[in-house]
C-alpha cells in the first residue's frame, strides 16, 4: 500500500489517527489480495454498508461475508491501494479516499485483466478494536470498453 497523504492535523493525536487508519487499510488490501474472506470481514465493522457499483447494498457482516465470498470465487485480486487522503471529522469516526490498481484474474476463464478504481472508505473507531471499515464505495477509474 502506498501512503501519500497527509495528516490531516499538526498534533502527535492526528498522525495516530492516519496510522490507525492506515493499518485498516493495508488489513483490507492484504485480505482482499488473499482473498480471505474472514481477515475482510475482521476491518468491516459489525453493522458496516458495502456499496458495489451496478449492486443493490450490502448491509451488516453477514451480507457482506455472502458478496465477498461470491466476489473471490469470481475474482482474484493483484491491486495496491494508494491513500489520497484521510481526515478525522469526529472524534470517533474520519474518512479515506484511496486509488486502486493493479489487476484482477477473471477465474472463470484464467485471464487477467487491469483493475482501477477509487474509492471512499468511512471509518468507525470502535473502542479497543480501532478503525473499522463502516461503509465503503468504489468505481471503477478504467475506460468503459469500446
Amino acid at each position: 500500500m502506498k501512503k501519500i497523504a497527509k495528516s490531516t492535523g499538526t498534533s502527535s493525536d492526528a498522525a495516530s489517527v492516519q496510522s490507525g487508519i492506515e493499518d485498516a487499510l493495508q488489513a483490507y488490501e492484504t485480505a482482499l489480495n488473499a482473498s480471505n474472506t474472514d481477515a475482510v470481514l475482521s476491518v468491516f465493522a459489525t453493522d458496516a454498508v458495502f456499496m458495489a457499483p451496478n449492486s443493490p447494498s450490502t448491509v451488516g457482516a453477514e451480507a457482506i461475508r455472502a458478496a465477498y465470498d461470491g466476489i473471490f470465487q469470481t475474482i482474484t485480486f493483484d491491486t495496491e491501494l494508494t491513500v489520497e487522503e484521510v481526515v478525522q471529522v469526529a472524534p470517533n469516526w474520519a474518512f479515506a479516499r484511496t486509488s486502486s490498481n493493479g489487476h484482477v484474474i477473471v477465474n472463470a476463464i484464467k485471464q487477467r485483466v487491469p483493475d482501477a478504481n477509487h474509492e471512499l472508505f468511512i471509518l468507525s473507531k470502535e473502542g479497543r478494536d480501532g478503525w473499522k471499515i463502516a461503509r465503503y464505495s468504489f468505481a471503477t477509474t478504467n475506460p468503459p470498453p469500446r
